[in-house]
């Protein structure tokens, strides 16, 4: 079996920025055990397999697809980067010449489109819910040390806890974040959420005006720091958005790779999320 494989760098205007992941085209259904070998084996946070859903469709003319999401160690229900991996093969590499390209998720259907030089995905939003930081103390104690925090919130939907932290820390203190793997997965089974999101108010003074930053850490995926997370930012928009009256956000997820993101809420209760990709590697997985 031989298998169109891609290495692709999303949320990234140059390679080895952003978050890279590994895209597989398939034209049939594998067996279910090959998913996650090939995750695993591929070891990037995240590897998306795109499925034809009929056997007259191709990949550059076709308009709808099966989507899954696998990381090193199970499937998940969303991911933003790597659908922003697979819309950027399809629409670059494959000349794809649909307008919009559907996937067929576990999150339901998720619609994808070019804008100029940005690819537009049209996400669920999912809105935290405010929680007693003092639940989770000894986790963040483990993650953050004595940054000060401003509020936790949670989202059950993405499992996700997210910690604001207080607008007197520095972006320095921020990005220089190093937890252990071991010391998150020690304070917290996974039963709750299975990654914690950190975040703080854009600086002013940045020459590039963003309106806030976040980091992602997911050790109970089998990923310590994910470099750029487009599903976190389904929660990152909601949230911000309401704290700065805005619709339309400028983001930074502030990893060693880093990433840039176009946030816009839409009035039907979803959110645009726009990023820039560079597909790196082409080749064939050869089972």
């Amino acid at each position: 079996m031989e298998i169109p494989l891609f290495i692709v760098d999303s949320f990234a205007r140059s390679p080895f920025e952003g978050n890279p992941a590994a895209v597989c085209l398939l034209e049939n259904a594998l067996q279910e055990e090959l998913y996650q070998n090939i995750a695993s084996e591929m070891n990037l946070s995240e590897t998306v397999f795109i499925t034809k859903l009929k056997a007259t469709d191709d990949f550059s003319s076709g308009a709808r697809f099966s989507l899954r999401w696998f990381t090193p160690i199970h499937e998940i229900g969303l991911c933003g980067h790597a659908t922003l991996a697979s819309a950027a093969v399809l629409f670059f590499k494959k000349e794809n010449t649909n307008p919009v390209v559907v996937f067929e998720t576990l999150s339901g259907e998720l619609r994808v489109r070019q804008r100029g030089q940005l690819i537009v995905m049209d996400f669920p939003l999912n809105k935290p819910e405010v929680q007693d930081h003092n639940e989770y103390k000894d986790l963040l104690k483990a993650l953050l040390g004595d940054l000060p925090i401003q509020d936790v919130s949670l989202c059950k939907t993405t499992m996700n806890l997210q910690v604001r932290l207080a607008d007197t820390c520095h972006r320095s203190a921020f990005t220089t974040i190093q937890p252990e793997a071991g010391d998150l997965l020690r304070h917290e089974d996974g039963s709750k959420f299975k990654g914690v999101i950190v975040t703080m108010k854009g600086d002013s003074t940045s020459q590039v005006k963003y309106d806030f930053f976040s980091r992602h850490f997911a050790p109970w995926h089998g990923v310590l720091e994910d470099p750029v997370c487009g599903s976190a930012h389904t929660i990152l928009a909601a949230y911000w958005s309401e704290k700065l009256g805005k619709k339309k956000l400028l983001a930074y997820q502030c990893s060693k790779r880093g990433g840039e993101l176009e946030l816009e809420l839409r009035d039907d209760g979803r959110v645009d999320i726009a990023g820039r990709a560079v597909v790196i590697i082409q080749g064939t997985l050869k089972l």
